[in-house]
């Protein structure tokens, strides 16, 4: 039986629809991340875990017990917002304790799991500090503090590294994984950056316009994407446009050449337009490159990006991205030239929405 259920979940502004019959079982300890958009209804789902939102219709359980007419107070949940939210007027120790106090724990008692929360954040030597003297990721490592100890059952996160800069925000989300695993808290992230969701998360919830548009593994949403939508928001995916040949044979044809996929194709005839999809990692046009599929193009354009060089070819009607590694010896293709980008039939995806 899992430990957090949420059947048939509906929210409504009025005549806006924003959350679109959503369900899914989350199992005591796992660590799950709302991935998406700006107004995809991520937030709303977890505004209504924590109570702060009544579901227009739906049910949510946690742990057998139903939550609907439960108050935010009374359901045992931690939360994190994206702003701190720290008492200003409060030091370190008795921000992280003021759960505690409000639940009438023995002075003593907080003493002990204060000094264990902040062992645990490595923050004991700022007990007596007050929040404008710590940095951000200081901060933020005080509410989640806060949040974890008073025990709750479960734990939400409101994007609470987006007002971070870049390498502070991917050490804390190490760290937040590492003391979720630790004390095996069942966890909701909501993010809308895709590398936070993938690298973190047991499972995600790609989620599009009110609705869950993909469950699965990091590695399944990024790998076997199932929705147009999905594959064209997680990671980079060049999108190739077609024609099927022969559907029997998986054969199709993108532009004036012809490939042929994996598979056959299902559900299609010959003359129906096809939508492929292609990640930049797939493709090498380096000599000797391996593959039992290859698309000839012109390059379009090149852009350094580090440990990688990304290069645009045009094939056809549409343009393909491609990644090859940064080798200071072997100097990457310039525009105009005419190239030729060997991959493995099966990493080209049927996009069916």
């Amino acid at each position: 039986m899992s430990f957090l259920s949420l059947t048939s979940i509906k929210k409504s502004f009025g005549p806006v629809h924003v959350v679109h019959d959503f369900n899914m079982d989350i199992e005591k300890g796992e660590f799950v991340s709302f991935l998406g958009p700006s107004g995809c209804g991520k937030t709303t789902v977890l505004r209504m875990i924590a109570g702060f939102e009544s579901p227009t219709s739906g049910k949510i359980v946690i742990n057998g017990r139903d939550q609907n007419s439960l108050k935010p107070n009374q359901r045992n949940i931690g939360m994190v917002f994206q702003a701190y939210a720290l008492f200003p007027n409060m030091n370190v120790h008795d921000n992280v304790a003021f759960g505690l106090k409000v639940a009438g724990t023995d002075k003593s008692e907080i003493d002990a799991r204060v000094k264990q929360m902040l062992g645990l954040i490595k923050l004991e030597h700022l007990a007596d500090r007050f929040p404008y003297q710590l940095s951000g990721g200081q901060q933020q490592r005080v509410a989640l503090a806060r949040a974890i100890a008073v025990k709750p059952q479960v734990l939400l996160l409101d994007e609470p590294l987006s007002a971070l800069d870049a390498k502070i925000r991917v050490s804390l989300r190490e760290e937040i994984r590492q003391i979720q695993q630790q004390l095996g808290i069942t966890t909701v992230f909501v993010t809308h950056d895709q590398e936070e969701a993938l690298s973190i998360s047991d499972r995600i919830v790609v989620m599009n316009a009110g609705r869950a548009d993909q469950i699965g593994t990091p590695f399944e949403i990024y790998n076997t994407p199932s929705t147009r939508f999905v594959a064209s928001f997680v990671g980079t995916l060049s999108i190739i446009e077609g024609k099927v040949a022969d559907p029997a044979a998986g054969a199709v044809t993108i532009g004036n050449q012809q490939i042929a996929l994996k598979d056959p194709i299902a559900g299609m005839k010959g003359g129906d337009s096809i939508s492929l999809a292609l990640r930049p990692e797939a493709g090498s046009i380096a000599e000797g490159a391996t593959g039992d599929t290859s698309l000839a193009g012109e390059v379009v354009s090149t852009s350094f990006l580090g440990s990688v060089i990304r290069t645009r070819l045009r094939v056809g009607g549409d343009v393909i991205s491609f990644d090859m590694f940064n080798n200071p010896g072997v100097a990457p293709p310039v525009s105009g030239d005419n190239v030729t980008l060997r991959f493995a039939a099966k990493d080209l995806l049927v996009i069916r929405e």
